[in-house]
């Protein structure tokens, strides 16, 4: 969660690195939809997180708000504020539904038409998974470190830690993790864990 102004930098450098981007250009921010939204996202939860008493902070934040849930609604996507952890990549712009409720880790890569849903509570999502598109992820369920669950996958169940799921109801179907499986970038994240 983002706490002060040194945790934000982190979280918008992360964000970029998993969009293979070196820095926020002017090109970025106005013609790639996903970067504009999520850059947005960090700064409405900064300034809810660190700066929600001074009174012109706030009347930005509610500004800021308005802007991006326009835009989120235009790209398809539900992503309530603190939930995502740094590194968080929108690989397309669909529709993407997330609860208010769900906790997830870093460098989480989710494709469209993906639900992490509420159902007697909320997934817990641990860092370098990859939600693949039409994945769909509800209840009170815990979703391990470095998992890949496959396309149109329904979870409902605990996973473990370094597993490739898939299938309805989602049942392991490798013991590859998510950093074995290339599915982010080379560079990425590979370098930092080794």
């Amino acid at each position: 969660m983002i706490i002060d102004k040194a945790s934000y930098n982190y979280y918008l450098e992360q964000d970029l690195k998993a969009y293979q981007l070196k820095k926020l250009s002017f090109y970025n921010y106005w013609w790639m939809d996903s970067v504009r939204f999520q850059c947005r996202l960090r700064k409405i939860e900064y300034l809810f997180n660190v700066r929600k008493r001074n009174i012109f902070c706030r009347i930005y934040r509610v500004i800021l708000e308005i802007i991006n849930h326009r835009l989120a609604v235009r790209l398809g996507f539900s992503i309530p504020k603190n939930v995502f952890g740094a590194g968080l990549c929108l690989v397309h712009y669909g529709t993407i539904v997330v609860s208010q409720n769900a906790n997830v880790g870093e460098n989480c890569r989710i494709h469209p038409s993906t639900s992490i849903g509420y159902y007697n509570g909320a997934p817990t999502i641990g860092n370098n998974v990859y939600i693949g598109p039409g994945a769909k992820l509800y209840g009170y369920i815990t979703i391990g470190n470095n998992v890949s669950i496959g396309a149109n996958a329904v979870v409902n169940h605990n996973i473990p830690d370094n597993v490739t799921v898939g299938g309805i109801p989602a049942q392991i179907i490798s013991h590859k993790s998510s950093l074995d499986n290339g599915v982010f970038p080379d560079n990425f994240i590979k370098k930092e864990h080794e």
